[in-house]
């Protein structure tokens, strides 16, 4: 009889949420209650939707739980009367919870640049990471790379590109390794003429034609930023020169990323489109868990791939061009395009001036060396700043 493997660090696998209200949240406790054998849930971490939040810790029974403001966490104290739930909230109660000393896994799923610092810190305290944050290594990739290798902490993926490529890594040499292909699903502008992508509405860009996503990544993805993020994510997580780092358009989205080995060959991951694939494989790796997804139907499948078009999609340049400058050019890059897409989405700016808030922020911006999260922190404050006031000219 084959014995059961169990999670390198006990049978039930205990696990902390950074942003469990959002639709990696919603997932990841979707697969732990899929598996009540081995998972439980230490805290979570939420953004202000009380409601939703009383719900999952009514079912999953966490020890500590955090909201965004002080106002929530009030709100959130006085209907948790009689229990032992303790609520906190702001940077110090993500990071109280990202360290909470039960935990052994933490899922790192805040939306943006918020989600660095209770990730760093979680590192720093010896934890794996189960990785769906991808700002955390596009801010600060060298620090945190660093800081997982001097604590013995493993960062594993939650990207579906990003886990796809870690599965068609596991097994193979590094130095076999002739490239990474990232693919894209083009979003929803895809076949749009470029002089119409002036004209696009926040309602459109946010009709994605596959995932379901929240609502900045999603316009990211119709910019294709957000595979210029991940660009620079997997530079860092898998110790990848931007060279051998390759974008290809695929708008069926089933293959989710692939591997170019030296011999010619290429492994590439497949699956329905459905985050809890990945979820499930982070939180149960080196070990593989129904995730509940969809079995894919390979009967009449169709793949077509093509390289992104520039003028379609100058965003990816610009992040290309951030990892060259280096040090905290990508914190800057994140920055601006943070605030670039919240005005777009706030109809202040075009579809197309998001690229050009972010491509003068680059050129205005000095970099520094990357060498604290204090230093990371406020290169992100400067570039906010600069983002701000380059919307003048372009808001009227």
């Amino acid at each position: 009889m084959v014995e059961t493997p169990v999670s390198p660090k006990g049978p039930i696998k205990t696990l902390s949420i950074l942003g469990s209200s959002g639709s990696i949240g919603t997932s990841t406790l979707e697969v732990v209650r899929s598996h009540p054998e081995r998972f439980r849930v230490a805290a979570l971490a939420a953004g202000n939707n009380v409601g939703l939040l009383k719900e999952q810790i009514e079912e999953f029974a966490p020890r500590f739980v955090s909201v965004i403001t002080e106002e929530a966490a009030l709100r959130l104290r006085n209907e948790l009367k009689g229990t032992a739930v303790e609520v906190g909230f702001g940077s110090e109660g993500a990071v109280r919870a990202a360290t909470i000393e039960e935990a052994d896994t933490v899922v790192s799923a805040i939306s943006g640049a918020a989600g660095l610092v209770p990730t760093f810190e979680a590192v720093r305290a010896g934890k794996d990471v189960a990785l769906a944050n991808k700002e955390t290594l596009v801010m600060a990739g060298p620090l945190v790379m660093e800081e997982a290798r001097r604590r013995g902490a493993r960062l594993l993926p939650v990207d579906s590109e990003h886990s796809a490529v870690f599965q068609a890594l596991s097994g193979h040499r590094g130095e076999d390794v002739k490239r990474i292909i990232l693919t894209a699903s083009g979003g929803p502008f895809l076949d749009l003429p470029t002089d119409r992508l002036e004209g696009v509405t926040p309602g459109q860009a946010l009709r994605h034609p596959r995932w379901s996503m929240g609502r900045k990544i999603t316009v990211d993805s119709a910019t294709l930023m957000n595979k210029g993020l991940e660009v620079i994510e997997a530079r860092w997580l898998f110790d990848v020169p931007a060279e051998k780092i390759s974008v290809y358009i695929h708008p069926q989205s089933i293959v989710h990323s692939m591997v170019e080995y030296l011999d010619g060959s290429i492994i590439s991951q497949m699956g329905s489109i459905d985050m809890r694939g990945p979820i499930a494989y982070a939180l149960s790796w080196p070990e593989r868990i129904a995730s509940g997804i969809p079995e894919l139907e390979l009967s009449g499948l169709f793949l077509e791939f093509s390289e992104p078009d520039p003028g379609r999609f100058p965003c990816l340049g610009l992040a290309y061009d951030a990892l060259v400058m280096g040090g905290t050019a990508p914190a800057a890059l994140n920055a601006a395009d943070e605030v670039a897409v919240e005005m777009f989405l706030e109809g202040k700016i075009k579809f197309t001036d998001i690229y050009g808030i972010i491509s003068r922020v680059l050129k205005r911006f000095t970099p520094v060396e990357a060498d604290s999260i204090e230093t990371i922190l406020e290169a992100d404050r400067l570039a906010r700043r600069l983002a701000r006031e380059l919307t003048g000219p372009l808001t009227g």
